[in-house]
């Protein structure tokens, strides 16, 4: 990713890797682009996959050092 100032630039190739991933952040220019990308991903992951999302979610709070918050559930 190349930089100036609040611009974001993506080269071509990490375009191509992004996608292979599900991201497209072809045109993505500020960091309000880039989290848009982000949340577009986590929704659709959500819908398809939450369990790989839950799985993401806990080995970045790993990484991290944090621990996720209690999980919400809905009652009806």
């Amino acid at each position: 990713m190349l930089r100036a100032g609040d611009t974001r630039r993506f080269t071509p190739d990490e375009i191509e890797d992004f996608r292979k991933l599900g991201l497209d952040f072809d045109g993505a220019q500020t960091q309000d682009d880039i989290e848009h990308v982000l949340t577009r991903w986590a929704d659709t992951l959500n819908d398809e996959r939450p369990d790989l999302l839950e799985k993401i979610a806990t080995e970045l709070a790993k990484a991290r050092g944090i621990s996720l918050p209690a999980r919400l559930t809905r009652v009806r």
